[in-house]
């Protein structure tokens, strides 16, 4: 639905309501300060008033709204308190000035936060809400994605967003996946392919099946993870909010000590300590400790999210700092998981295109990866299966099939003969195994006619993806399915640290404890059903965006671009926002402790008393704001 143009200019402006508040409160202050210097005192006065109520009211009333509610003080309140305070004194510029900087820190908090909710807005329109339902007589209506049910059949037209996730019924296309994996390249669809919400048909229209209600298809789970990135909070943040309270009342006690405590025991007068109080109540104040983290961890959060790397709350970025080693699936993870063919070796006196047109025409009636490796292989050639195969599939062994009444086998060397896959063309097949390479044979009434050697492909990015990750210090391992020769070939190939092969789901589990004790900190990549487990008792789990529902469900973090070189991306990116924060911490404490002292020996006044402390207050927001740019 599209937003009239006057409502979005509206929107625009209430976005920066509390940074236009803050100028207005800024130009009042300066005019005030220009109409005392001409002894218009009433004047004077009247302006720093109206820069108190514009710059402080929306703080002010954040403040109490929270105090109401959590029954607790907390920082808004003492800057309102400290405000006041500076009033009540005749400290009028500085009060109003105090609020000025007080709104202008606001309004940068604003600003990381509609920077992080614009990622969500963004993703939302392209979400579409009507789609065009397909009738039994072959007409349309325009329909909510809400109201329709699994099983619908819809038209999609060239130049419209696919509106719910399903599949293709009627036609091909070239499909604009950038919004679900990044990638610019579009992607052909035909009868049968996969569709997902939020992409654009970019050529023929097309029908399709609906497979998933629009509240469940993978475009609604992204925007959900990014919603749930940004409501979740960090350990960090988390101490430091419980912390504030308890901040606020020993500042508050402290400020009343100060009121008359220093009369009686140095001497001061009761001008002097009341000033000094004012003073404490404003340096005092944890406004720098409290903005140390949030607006650096939303900073992080979208700043991952542009890169397709989605963490499901800060506590995930923050964790995945402290990782020492990285746990691998291989299949779908390091690798493609899906198959090509290598190597085809027939007996002598065969012919070769024959032969691999026999093997495809059986192979093309079961949808197992390496019968669909073995048919695209024989594709690639040019060459048609045969046909009038009549093939049995023995699950777990191989094809049976009978051409022209003579029966053929097609499977692993059990299932053959073992004896006669190894001795077949000088043990060839011995060769191909021990390369990581999965062997299929056909065989006649005379014995083996053919080899056919297979292998899962690594991702394209596999090897500087590992290579980074070592740069980065941390440890890689694997943990597949596969038989020994198989897992030594791939480590050997991405040049990972160490494997684990022939490792079973629960295996999986146990290994990852073992690696838990030894490194404290462990992130494991999956992306299938059985990954979950290992996922869920990683320190930090990722899954691939194109994994399954279980996967992405279960992991702290999603890689929606499919690009393993991301992780070390985010790394860098968590590390990185633990070092600002701890800048940010650090310095905020360092200014209040320096602040505080120097007020007890009376060096700091109360201006410099508020420009030291919402200086410093600016300072670690827009440190924390760095987090925007991108990590090298």
């Amino acid at each position: 639905m599209d937003i009239p143009v006057e409502n979005q200019r509206k929107m625009n402006w209430f976005e920066h309501i509390e940074l236009v508040a803050a100028i207005l409160s800024g130009l009042l202050i300066v005019t005030a300060w220009l109409s005392g210097k001409n002894d218009a005192e009433t004047l004077s006065v009247s302006l720093y008033i109206a820069a108190f109520l514009i710059g402080g009211y929306a703080k002010a009333k954040e403040g109490i709204e929270e105090t109401i509610k959590d029954k607790e003080l907390n920082v808004e309140m003492l800057m309102v308190f400290a405000a006041i305070g500076s009033a009540l004194i005749g400290y009028w510029a500085e009060g109003a000035i105090l609020i000025f900087i007080f709104a202008l820190s606001g309004a940068l908090e604003t600003y990381t936060l509609n920077k992080s909710h614009k990622e969500i807005s963004s993703l939302m329109e392209l979400q579409p809400e009507e789609a065009w339902l397909l009738n039994e007589d072959g007409t349309t209506v325009k329909v909510s994605t809400d109201s329709l049910a699994v099983g619908a059949l819809l038209l999609v037209k060239p130049g419209e967003r696919i509106p719910v996730d399903g599949k293709v019924t009627r036609g091909t296309t070239s499909i604009d996946m950038s919004a679900i994996n990044g990638e610019s390249m579009p992607v052909t669809k035909a009868i049968g392919d996969d569709l997902f919400a939020g992409t654009v048909n970019l050529s023929g229209a097309i029908q399709m099946e609906m497979t998933k209600l629009s509240s469940e298809t993978l475009f609604q789970k992204i925007i959900t993870l990014v919603q749930s990135a940004q409501s979740e909070k960090s350990p960090s943040q988390q101490f430091i909010e419980r912390f504030e309270g308890t901040y606020v009342k020993i500042v508050l006690i402290s400020v009343f000590i100060m009121m008359f405590l220093p009369h009686f025991v140095f001497g001061w007068d009761w001008t002097t300590t009341f000033y000094r109080a004012i003073v404490l109540l404003v340096v005092a104040s944890p406004c720098a400790l409290v903005a140390s983290i949030m607006p650096a961890t939303l900073a992080a959060v979208s700043n991952g999210a542009r890169r397709g790397v989605l963490f499901k709350g800060g506590i995930h970025l923050e964790l995945l700092s402290s990782v020492k080693a990285i746990a691998f699936d291989k299949t779908g993870t390091l690798t493609t998981g899906f198959p090509v063919v290598t190597d085809f070796i027939v007996r002598e006196g065969e012919d070769s295109d024959e032969t691999l047109a026999l093997i495809a025409g059986i192979e093309s009636q079961s949808n197992h990866p390496l019968a669909v490796a073995i048919t695209n292989f024989a594709a690639e050639k040019k060459l048609t299966p045969l046909q009038g195969v009549q093939t049995e599939d023995l699950p777990g062994h191989g094809l049976r099939a009978i051409y022209q009444d003579q029966e053929f086998l097609v499977g692993n060397p059990r299932f053959v003969g073992k004896k006669l896959a190894e001795e077949f063309n000088d043990g060839i097949a011995m060769n191909l195994s021990d390369g990581g390479k999965t062997v299929v044979f056909l065989k006649d009434d005379q014995g083996i006619v053919a080899a056919i050697a297979s292998k899962d492909t690594l991702r394209k990015e596999a090897i500087q993806a590992i290579h980074e990750l070592k740069k980065a210090g941390i440890q890689t391992i694997m943990l597949t399915g596969d038989n020994e020769k198989t897992a030594a070939a791939i480590t050997g190939e991405v040049q990972i640290d160490r494997y684990v092969a022939e490792c079973l789901p629960e295996m999986k589990v146990e290994k990852l404890k073992e690696l838990i004790k030894e490194y404290k900190a462990v992130a494991m990549v999956g992306d299938g059903i059985n990954d979950a487990p290992a996922l869920a008792t990683a320190t930090s789990g990722i899954a691939m965006g194109d994994g399954t529902d279980v996967a992405l469900e279960t992991a702290d973090i999603v890689l929606m671009q499919n690009d393993l070189t991301n992780i070390s991306y985010a790394i860098k990116l968590s590390r990185k926002m633990q070092r600002i924060v701890k800048q940010n911490v650090f310095f905020s404490i360092a200014v209040i402790a320096v602040l505080i002292v120097s007020n007890f020996m009376q060096v700091v006044d109360l201006p410099l008393g508020v420009i030291g402390h919402e200086g410093s207050t600016i300072l670690v927001i827009l440190n924390g704001l760095r987090m925007l740019n991108k990590v090298n």
